[in-house]
């Protein structure tokens, strides 16, 4: 049979008399603090937490439908959420666009015409093949991104118009309200150079029809639209002159 050696192990941090006696006279190290467990602290509760205005903005537009009952009681709190809500959807409007979405003509109706009254759509008449409606196309797509409010569709010429001449591709159409308000044929419409600047300031030339949804009124984007015009005009200039000086 085998034998077993116990081993006891005294309370952590207990001493005997005899010990305590040979550190006072040096002989053993000092007594080691006995062990305590960090104070228990219960995990934070996002419900408990202070409701104040970064509390409101860190909460989504359905969680602060959830939370308007417990704003009752402060109405500063309850008018800032209702100033969130209202910011979250215009931000969700503005980005409901955003880039040349495609239709077909039994879209025009429905994208086109019964488009919400307060946007400005520009309808794209195009066919593939052309490199003068890919160059437009180009100068749209960037548009589009820079002015999200402003609906961009895409549409074949003959699917929107039947036997439509491929000589006046592309064309630009501008509806709002349901009505058409300018159209735009051929690349020539939009001068010697097909930029995104270019073609910005004609469709703003008689109406606002671009919108950021971010400058706060149609004179500060066409303010815009004109400076990047003529920013991109100088631009080019140089460019130009750069190039005759180095051909000498």
């Amino acid at each position: 049979m085998a034998d077993y050696h116990f081993v006891y192990k005294d309370v952590e941090g207990a001493s005997t008399q005899w010990d305590d006696i040979q550190r006072k006279l040096g002989n053993l190290p000092p007594k080691p603090p006995a062990f305590k467990p960090p104070p228990f602290e219960p995990a934070p509760d996002p419900d408990s937490a202070p409701k104040d205005k970064s509390w409101i903005d860190a909460k989504t537009e359905d969680e602060l439908d959830e939370h308007e009952d417990d704003l009752d009681d402060d109405r500063f709190l309850e008018e800032y959420r209702k100033k969130r809500l209202a910011e979250m959807k215009e931000a969700a409007k503005v980005s409901k666009y955003g880039s040349v979405m495609q239709i077909s003509g039994s879209d025009f109706v429905r994208e086109v015409s019964h488009a919400p009254q307060d946007v400005w759509v520009v309808v794209f008449l195009y066919k593939e093949g052309f490199p003068e409606c890919g160059l437009l196309l180009r100068c749209l797509d960037e548009l589009a991104i820079k002015y999200p409010a402003t609906k961009f569709v895409k549409i074949i010429s003959t699917e929107c118009i039947p036997n439509y001449p491929d000589r006046n591709l592309p064309t630009l159409l501008v509806y709002h309200n349901g009505a058409g308000k300018a159209n735009y044929v051929g690349l020539h419409s939009f001068g010697r150079r097909c930029t995104p600047e270019g073609v910005a300031l004609v469709l703003c030339r008689s109406d606002p029809v671009l919108n950021d949804g971010q400058s706060g009124s149609e004179e500060a984007v066409l303010e815009g639209i004109r400076r990047q015009f003529i920013e991109k005009v100088v631009t080019e200039h140089e460019d130009d002159d750069e190039g005759g000086s180095s051909s000498d």
